[in-house]
């Protein structure tokens, strides 16, 4: 059975203040909820103060996003190594990094592999537009992205990749995909492309969060489809009781 992994992701918010004032109040409803995988992802000035305070937690650290190459001159930019030392987790490719700064499914690709490389899980974002959901494209869409940043990685590499579908029409719009609109995708789209690429071993095995106006309220219908292995949460990420909700929500559906 697939452990339900529930990461929350900052995005450009919080001062560090409020950063620390946040995790104070997730740590005593998170830490005793062992059945679920649990990670945030602050903004990168927040990394270090924040692993202190989850050392021995429990709860896991990832940033959201870095470079591929191990150094050099990329100003503004972040290696593999310099997560390493703080997280667990990165987040690559979301729906974000695409649009705004023009990633793609090769540069994505080249992120993944440099974080197994480094020992990092790495969430892989797939997801389509709304202009492409609305013209029948979403299996286009989701296979490529998921077949191309996927490329060159071996079965038992792939293992440890988480993948995230998050439908762009979805995020931050408090429109979420129905709990079956994306347990189809992840059955019957994600993971047949994992099947076929690496066999259905590793498909079974391999981790498929939903992500895209998750909340305390739709949580419990997305988790209590079988191929949702959890969820990558944003805005609610942001307010405790609604993130600690999420994480109950996966792990009594889990059970």
């Amino acid at each position: 059975m697939r452990t339900p992994f529930v990461a929350g992701n900052w995005k450009m918010n919080k001062t560090g203040e409020e950063a620390r004032l946040l995790v104070s109040e997730l740590l005593p409803a998170l830490q005793p909820i062992t059945t679920v995988e649990r990670a945030i992802c602050p903004p990168f000035p927040y990394l270090l103060p924040l692993a202190n305070m989850l050392k021995g937690s429990g709860i896991g650290l990832g940033a959201q996003n870095m470079h591929w190459e191990a150094s050099g001159a990329f100003t503004g930019e972040v290696a593999p190594a310099m997560v390493a030392e703080f997280c667990q987790y990165v987040i690559l490719g979301h729906s974000e990094r695409r649009a705004y700064f023009h990633e793609t499914d090769e540069m994505v690709n080249k992120k993944v592999k440099a974080a197994l490389a480094i020992g990092l899980t790495p969430i892989m974002c797939v997801g389509e537009t709304l202009s492409e959901n609305e013209a029948g494209l979403t299996a286009e869409v989701v296979t490529r992205q998921t077949r191309l940043g996927l490329a060159g990685i071996s079965a038992e590499e792939v293992s440890r990749v988480v993948i995230a579908y998050e439908p762009v029409w979805a995020i931050g719009t408090g429109k979420a995909a129905t709990a079956q609109q994306a347990q189809d995708v992840h059955a019957r789209i994600i993971r047949p492309v994992l099947r076929e690429m690496f066999g259905e071993t590793a498909a079974q095995a391999m981790r498929i969060q939903y992500g895209g106006s998750v909340n305390s309220k739709n949580a419990a219908e997305l988790f209590a489809m079988p191929d949702i292995d959890g969820a990558l949460v944003g805005g609610a990420s942001l307010k405790a009781p609604e993130f600690i909700a999420i994480v109950q929500a996966a792990a009594e559906a889990k059970k």
